[in-house]
């Protein structure tokens, strides 16, 4: 049975170019992200046929919908594909070209009413008809920006509505296809990215604390790999001593300022934040905080040669006068052994790490 209804298409652009100049891995987990930031955004009630790579297809069966109820949904996800991106830029650790230019990644909505039906192939409702393959006509088309909301005139009716928000500015066009012209109009949505609230900083540091330990190594590697080397929370254990494992790591592929992870040592376990993070191709800056502030580790990377890397490793506490004469008397040298070792083991282990967006 033909059925009428809604068919909703954001589609982030970029994402071509994403996988086929860049680090592939990175590149899918951004875009994974992002599908998954649009789909927590969907407020209409909209289901999902499929996803299409990097685009999904959104449906709903019924009358022709209200436009400014489809702006709402469409500002929305915009809105938050954007903010998403932003927030990931300024706490991202990873220097890889994917990572640096998932802030470019753009994205266009495609909205048109049409008749289409379905059948159920396991989870999903595979949607056939005429107006499924026009919307999907429409994501090729002569608009040259590629942040947009395109609205066919089965939706418009007799022009956009004088309801929705006067800062949309309306361009009409059409698209020739086979089965023959499809008119549509469409707004620049860029703006909007202009008027989102400044992302909050990320604040996990100890405010008052104290350096108790201070060690420097050289290793023969260049500066992002050994960033990478240090930072990988899924191989710290194979040259930090006392590391056991670590689990339940928060953006896992992706780490990022904020990111938590549990370290299980010798006797027991403790909650880990990344805390700080700054970065200059020449220097970077790192840092891991306990949950309960009580102590951080802060690595300073610093570029020597495009092949040799200078690290310095500071051992912080909070400034409390019990906790550090404590550390003084009873763990000083003990902490002082376990942070030699390590960064001994350090240089062998960075001999088999290799990153791969800097393998020809």
């Amino acid at each position: 049975m033909i059925n009428k209804g809604l068919i909703f298409i954001p589609d982030i652009s970029g994402f071509t170019r994403f996988i086929n100049e860049v680090e592939i891995d990175h590149g899918r987990h951004i875009i994974q992200e992002l599908l998954e930031v649009i789909i927590n955004s969907n407020d209409l009630g909209l289901e999902i046929s499929e996803i299409e790579g990097d685009a999904i297809l959104f449906y709903k069966y019924g009358d022709t919908p209200d436009l400014k109820e489809i702006y709402r949904q469409v500002e929305k996800m915009f809105c938050a594909f954007h903010k998403h991106l932003v927030s990931y830029d300024h706490r991202r650790l990873c220097q890889c070209k994917a990572c640096m230019g998932a802030i470019n990644l753009t994205l266009k909505v495609i909205t048109h009413y049409g008749e289409f039906t379905g059948y159920n192939v396991k989870n999903f409702n595979k949607l056939i008809g005429k107006d499924i393959i026009v919307a999907h006509q429409l994501l090729k088309n002569d608009i040259e920006q590629h942040e947009y909301w395109l609205v066919t005139d089965g939706l418009t009716n007799d022009g956009t509505s004088n309801e929705l928000p006067r800062k949309l500015n309306w361009n009409k066009s059409e698209k020739q296809t086979e089965a023959g012209t499809i008119p549509f109009q469409y707004t620049q949505l860029s703006h909007l990215k202009n008027e989102l609230p400044p992302d909050p900083p990320v604040d996990l540091s100890i405010r008052n604390k104290t350096k108790v330990l201070s060690f420097y190594r050289e290793y023969d590697s260049d500066i992002i790999s050994l960033l990478h080397g240090v930072v990988d929370f899924h191989t710290r254990n194979q040259w930090n001593i006392g590391i056991k494992d670590i689990d339940n790591v928060t953006h896992s592929t992706l780490p990022r300022l904020g990111t938590s992870h549990r370290c299980i040592l010798e006797k027991g376990s403790h909650l880990i934040y990344t805390s700080a993070y700054s970065f200059t191709p020449e220097k970077i800056e790192y840092e891991e905080t306990d949950e309960k502030k009580t102590n951080a580790i802060h690595f300073t990377f610093k570029k020597i040669t495009e092949e040799r890397t200078g690290l310095n490793l500071d051992l912080y506490l909070k400034s409390n006068p019990f906790m550090l004469t404590f550390f003084r008397l009873f763990a000083k040298k003990k902490m002082e052994k376990i942070f030699n070792q390590s960064l001994s083991n350090l240089t062998e282990f960075m001999k088999g790490v290799k990153i791969p967006a800097l393998v020809d």
